[in-house]
């Protein structure tokens, strides 16, 4: 039995406490003392014999009572610690001022005897130096000089790559300042930090219901994006620029049995060879000049069993195009500076603006590569071809914009929308976006007109025919036959376009003849 004994003290009662356990001759197997508690664990004491204890107790000078309790404090500490650490999906250990190992969790164990897990003992690990288990003499030197507040750092534990980061455990000094006594070391798997870096990159990004639009190829491409994206197979996303191949990709990945894993992206374009193969690839320690000590994963380890996205595999190098086709082929590959391979699980999701076909026929893209990664293909429609799209678009836009400036909602003038919609969009849906919220943000009134969206100086820019009309009627004959243009491939035939724009079918049969677009 557990007993707490409630006492004011004094100099001395606790060793009359003890005296008059040990004349009762209770073995006494623990002790804790937090004044004004003393909490005694007598594995012979039972309920009956409590009573007559708790009489002689009171009779010591200063206590109070004797109560029966189920734990003592520090072994219910010592359980609810244990369950945190058993909680923590990441290997985690305390270790003394020498660097001795003192407290080590199950996934500590798991990972000291190989990715495979199961079967360790945390208990295993105890009294082992941390420069013995993670194979490196010089990094117990390096906690012990650094007062347990070393850098973080690369290192292997049962084969594989974590990231070390180290806090000290201080000890308080009467009048002094405080001294380490030790550190608590954890350690982070790539994945796992590829988890939180998708976590952080994508927090609002969503599926399928975030890619906005109801036109027949929007529709269209929903339906078969949804069909590949259950199938573990490399993808790549065909279309212009600023049509949303990147949200189109994400979806997929939310779709996709890898949904809880990371998706992490690389634009090819945006990096010089070197950075990019560091980037997507990692190094090795001591790889190049300025390497980060200890190295660094790549976003292929960081996005174990999940999807990286790479966006503008047209601009890629030959030399990368060669170690991301063996990646594929087999799953494997090597660090920037290392000897050693590593096989990872990812799904490459790619895209590109470019002529994929057009850069093989010139050699420019590597035929086997392209092979590799066009397994399932989606093309995204450019705006100009769905649009039905373009309003609804236009109206979320300036929702959101309204909301990031804190500005009042604005709406589009009737003029407005049929500029929006007669309007060449060379890039696409990003265009829209950023006409918008300059619009949103330039303009006072609670409309939105044609000149608040400057669309004449976009077709300008474009170089659309009659964007300098100078004559009402060469502008409104432009106009309409900007407007046909952009809605007839969405609606083929004279019938469907003049229900789509509410109108007659003569008057749209004759538009079409006379601007040579169909004939009605």
């Amino acid at each position: 039995m557990r007993i707490a004994i409630v006492f004011a003290d004094r100099v001395g009662i606790a060793h009359e406490v003890l005296a008059v356990l040990a004349r009762r001759r209770l073995n006494v197997v623990a002790v804790e003392v937090e004044p004004p508690h003393m909490y005694v664990d007598a594995p012979e004491l039972d309920p009956a014999s409590l009573a007559p204890l708790r009489a002689d107790l009171t009779g010591v000078p200063g206590v109070r009572d004797a109560v029966a309790i189920d734990l003592l404090p520090g072994a219910r500490r010592r359980l609810h610690l244990d369950a945190v650490l058993a909680a923590l999906a990441d290997p985690v250990l305390a270790v003394d001022a020498q660097g001795a190992i003192v407290l080590a969790n199950p996934a500590a164990a798991a990972a000291a005897v190989g990715s495979g897990g199961g079967g360790a003992d945390p208990a295993d690990l105890r009294g082992t130096c941390v420069g013995t288990l993670f194979g490196d003499a010089a990094l117990r030197a390096e906690l012990i000089a650094t007062g347990f507040r070393a850098p973080a750092r690369e290192v292997v534990l049962g084969g594989r790559p974590y990231l070390l980061d180290v806090r000290p455990i201080a000890e308080s000094a009467a009048g002094g300042p405080a001294r380490a006594a030790g550190g608590v070391v954890i350690l982070n798997a790539p994945s796992r930090l590829g988890e939180r870096l998708h976590a952080l990159r994508n927090f609002d990004e969503g599926g399928f219901e975030r890619i906005l639009g109801d036109s027949p190829p929007i529709r269209e491409l929903k339906a078969r994006a949804a069909r590949v994206a259950a199938v573990d197979a490399p993808l790549l996303i065909l279309g212009e620029t600023g049509t949303g191949k990147e949200l189109i990709a994400h979806a997929c990945h939310r779709a996709s049995a890898r949904a809880e894993r990371p998706f992490l992206a690389l634009n090819c374009a945006a990096l010089p060879e070197n950075l990019a193969e560091s980037e997507l690839f990692g190094y090795a320690p001591g790889a190049f000049t300025g390497a980060r000590r200890g190295g660094k994963p790549g976003l292929l380890e960081l996005a174990d069993r999940g999807s990286v996205f790479l966006d503008e595999i047209g601009e890629m190098s030959p030399y990368l195009q060669a170690k991301l086709l063996r990646f594929l082929n087999d799953g494997s590959f090597r660090r920037v500076g290392a000897e050693a391979e590593q096989r990872v699980d990812v799904r490459i999701i790619s895209a590109t603006h470019r002529n994929l076909d057009q850069m093989v026929a010139e050699r420019a893209f590597r035929e086997d590569l392209f092979y590799r990664l066009n397994v399932l293909t989606l093309r995204v429609p450019p705006l100009r071809a769905r649009g039905d799209d373009i309003l609804l678009l236009a109206r979320h836009f300036i929702d959101r914009a309204c909301a990031q400036t804190r500005g009042p909602t604005r709406r589009l003038t009737a003029g407005a929308s049929a500029a929006l919609l007669a309007n060449a969009w060379s890039g696409n849906v990003r265009q829209l976006e950023n006409m918008i919220f300059r619009a949103v943000t330039m303009s006072d009134g609670p409309d939105l007109d044609v000149a608040d969206l400057e669309i004449a100086t976009s077709r300008m820019a474009a170089g659309e025919p009659g964007a300098l009309a100078d004559r009402w009627e060469d502008a409104v004959a432009e106009f309409e036959k900007a407007l046909l243009n952009r809605l007839f491939p969405a609606y083929p035939s004279s019938r469907k376009l003049a229900a789509r724009l509410k109108t007659s079918h003569t008057m749209i049969a004759n538009k079409l003849r006379k601007y040579g677009i169909a004939r009605g």
